[in-house]
């Protein structure tokens, strides 16, 4: 059973989650609402996995945030799941930079389900990524002009961003209409071109593409 550390100031939703992970066999084991009590409540309790808002008290910019980044300093690979209304791309990165893994950014107003939240939960405590489409196409789209990134054509940047969301060629082969053999051989193509050693493990896979993009 997950213990999960839930920081949101607003308190219906925080409310909100507390029941939905519950019902879902997750154990909360602190539901805070500033960075201050999150960054102690991170390095006390060391949860399994932590859903933080990026915008929380005292002053509502980027507490969340900072204090993940501060936690995994001091405790290295410690999930985080970020459930934000914004794409901070300059924390997204930091967060994704040490390429340990455990880290999830979703968008509140694009997730449309129980299901799919819990996934991604559970895909961070696992030390997987989960990542909204929309952040990985900031991310990518920051990057757009270095050459290695440049040369991928649209269906091998498509496939990337199925990749860095967490989804395995299984799940690309079908969210894209391929066979798995075309998602293995574009996937083989990116390796190639961000001269990265092609790997059987989709988690670092994904994590050696961010860790590469966030490096340039």
């Amino acid at each position: 059973m997950s213990r999960v550390l839930i920081a949101e100031d607003l308190y219906l939703l925080r409310d909100g989650l507390v029941h939905l992970l519950q019902a879902h066999g997750f154990t909360v084991v602190a539901a805070v609402e500033s960075g201050p009590d999150l960054l102690n409540g991170l390095l006390e309790l060391r949860p399994d996995v932590s859903i933080v808002d990026v915008r929380l008290p005292p002053t509502f910019t980027d507490e969340g945030l900072q204090a993940s980044l501060e936690a995994r300093k001091q405790v290295p690979g410690l999930p985080i799941l970020v459930l934000s209304q914004h794409v901070e791309q300059l924390y997204a990165r930091e967060l994704l930079a040490d390429g340990s893994g455990a880290i999830g950014y979703l968008l509140k107003d694009r997730v449309f389900n129980a299901a799919q939240f819990i996934d991604a939960v559970r895909r961070v405590a696992d030390g997987g990524t989960a990542m909204d489409p929309e952040v990985i196409a900031k991310l990518l789209a920051s990057n757009a002009r270095n050459e290695p990134l440049a040369a991928l054509t649209p269906r091998e940047r498509e496939v990337l961003e199925a990749m860095a969301e967490g989804r395995s060629n299984a799940a690309i082969s079908q969210r894209l209409y391929l066979s798995e053999s075309a998602v293995a051989k574009h996937t083989a193509n990116i390796f190639a071109k961000l001269n990265l050693a092609p790997s059987d493990d989709d988690n670092r896979r994904v994590l050696a593409v961010l860790a590469y993009l966030n490096s340039r």
